[in-house]
Parts: C-alpha cells; structure tokens; sequence
C-alpha cells in the first residue's frame, strides 16, 4: 500500500476536479432565442420589452432544448490531467485535451450567449491555434479559472517532480 502526501490525490491516476454541462445557448437555436430576448433593451417597470413580449412564445422551445441537451448533449470534465468532452449520460469520451498542451484558456461570448450567462472556452495551443473550443458554457468565467490553475499545478507538480528525479 502506497502513502499519498495529498489525502485522495494519486500520482499515477487521474482524478475529476470539476464538472460542466453546456446550456441552451451552446445551440444556435439557442443562440438566437439569447438574440431575441436581448433584442428590445427598452425595459417597462424593470423588465425588458423583448422578455414581455418573445418570453412566454420562446419558452416551451427552451424548454425543449433544455430537456433534449440532457440525455443527447455534452458534458465537460476537468481532471488533474487532461480537459475531456464526454456524451451527457453515456460513456463515450469525444474529446481530450492533454493539460499539458494547453498555453492559453479564453472565453469567447458569441451573439445571443449573454442572456444565458454563458460564454464558450476556447483552449488554446502555444502557436495560438484553438484545440478544442466548449460551446456555451454557464457562468464559464469559474471553469476558465478552474482549468488555468489546474493547468499550473500540473506544471509545478512536473517541474518539482524532474527537480527529485535529478537529485537521484
């Protein structure tokens, strides 16, 4: 039996820190439902026009974009080591990014995101080009900063790592 310095913390496997799901808006259905209901930016009493007058005809195709992303969409997995893409409720992983890869971690608020408090993250490489780009993200400011320290810890738990190995 190995003793681990940080209780639930292996060297040699890989732990989940942090799990999102995307919202409606990370559809282009959805998108547009953002656009309209931030379309009339006249409010009556505090309350936008555009939400008095598309909020009630747009919620049921909400509703069901809602309920479909679910058992049909994504969710985005932060581990110790690596950003995955896996389907909503299988386990068919689509895509991983080696944290290690990773030189950069944006936010990108397409049109119509911002009535849902949602933005994508782009995960950048170091020549700039985007590697894997999360679509619509709820309140991703939270999960960018939760991927940019768990991107720098891995760097200084590997740099600490090589500076043991070389003591040997």
């Amino acid at each position: 039996m190995s003793v681990q310095a940080i209780a639930g913390v292996s060297p040699t496997s890989e732990a989940r820190i942090m799990t999102e799901f995307p919202s409606v808006a990370a559809s282009g259905i959805g998108c547009l439902i953002g656009k309209l209901m931030d379309s009339i930016p006249v409010s009556i009493c505090g309350v936008k026009l555009s939400y008095l007058v598309f909020g009630l005809p747009l919620a049921p195709l909400g509703m069901l974009l809602f309920l479909l992303n679910r058992p049909f969409g994504a969710r985005y997995i932060l581990t110790n080591r690596s950003v995955q893409v896996w389907s909503s409720l299988g386990t068919q992983r689509t895509a991983v990014v080696d944290l290690n890869d990773i030189a950069d971690v944006e936010l990108d608020q397409r049109p119509g995101q911002a009535f849902f408090r949602s933005s994508d993250i782009c995960l950048k490489a170091a020549n700039g080009q985007t590697i894997l780009r999360m679509a619509g993200v709820c309140d991703a400011g939270p999960f960018r900063n939760a991927i940019q320290r768990t991107i720098q810890s891995r760097r200084l738990v590997q740099s600490s790592l090589a500076t043991i190995a070389a003591r040997k």
